[in-house]
């Protein structure tokens, strides 16, 4: 267990922020933090790095209240719009971070090399970070942030204004550190979220809530199908075909289908009737998209 928190209340003058916020984070894969603007996820971050107090509740880190030095020792942040400093080399930079952390002159240029090493910016290491694109700057940054070798690091947008190649490259990144570095992030771009990410906590004006990115009940199961062309009627021809599922349709050519779990091989007689009926379809996903459990209300 790296970080268990319960009942965090978090007032600004008559603004009830955070309510009742409880959760518990174990080491493993990237855990997600999504929500609308001014829902108070910048407020549960800074709670947990220290920089604000709640008002109520408790926050421990592993088996211990989570004191301020520990979490210093054990949490990195990278805000959305953190910046490098311009007067000096990553390489320079880097190591005095390192020193800031309480490590020897020799250890911080060591730490500064490892870490350039781990988002693949060896190479570069003497540049300035003016001279480079942005995303290798983007990089630079998660690289700083694991300087110390936390065990949990908090990213706030970490691909926002980056072009596909680049956001990729994060996600790649991120993916390949998960096994050694637990990682919270928060975006709005649910669909890279859900490449990543397992457990997904919602937090909407101050309520927190988990949703699991398979999306299926114990005793039932979901697909979402996109379909290439609209279809006539689709809906009540699949529940002739099929008079158990229940179809929703969540956006245009795009339907959520549930079926009862004892149903076999329901995916292999979906795409029959699909064949049998010529209606090309883009993709069939076994479980609910991210976006239809946050927001399928709506769309009934």
């Amino acid at each position: 267990m790296l970080i268990q928190a319960t009942r965090l209340n978090k007032h600004f003058g008559a603004k009830h922020v955070l309510k009742d916020v409880s959760f518990d984070i174990e080491a493993g894969s990237p855990i997600a933090l999504v929500g609308p603007n001014g829902a108070g996820k910048t407020t549960l971050f800074s709670i947990l790095c220290g920089y604000l107090s709640a008002d109520s509740g408790s926050l421990h880190f592993g088996n211990d209240k989570a004191s301020t030095a520990k979490r210093l020792k054990n949490l990195a942040a990278l805000p959305q719009d953190a910046q490098l400093d311009p007067s000096f080399s990553l390489f320079k930079q880097f190591s005095f971070y390192g020193q800031l952390q309480g490590l020897t002159a020799q250890a911080a240029r060591l730490e500064a090399m490892r870490v350039l090493e781990l988002v693949n910016l060896q190479d570069v290491s003497k540049e300035y970070p003016q001279h480079l694109s942005h995303g290798m700057r983007k990089r630079a940054c998660i690289a700083q942030a694991l300087i110390g070798d936390p065990q949990l690091v908090l990213l706030d947008e970490a691909t926002a204004g980056l072009d596909p190649k680049h956001a990729k490259e994060i996600r790649e990144l991120v993916a390949s550190l998960s096994d050694d570095i637990t990682f919270i992030l928060s975006s709005h771009d649910l669909s890279e979220l859900e490449r990543l990410c397992q457990r997904v906590y919602y937090l909407d004006q101050g309520v927190l809530s988990l949703y699991d990115t398979k999306g299926n009940a114990a005793d039932r199961q979901h697909y979402t199908l996109r379909l290439k062309q609209r279809a006539v009627n689709f809906e009540s021809l699949l529940q002739l075909a099929f008079p158990t599922c229940q179809v929703t349709q969540t956006q245009d050519r795009e339907y959520t289908i549930e079926i009862g779990s004892s149903h076999q091989q329901f995916d292999v007689a979906l795409l029959m009737f699909l064949y049998q009926h010529n209606l090309p379809y883009h993709q069939l996903t076994n479980g609910m998209t991210l976006e239809n459990q946050l927001f399928s209300n709506k769309y009934d």
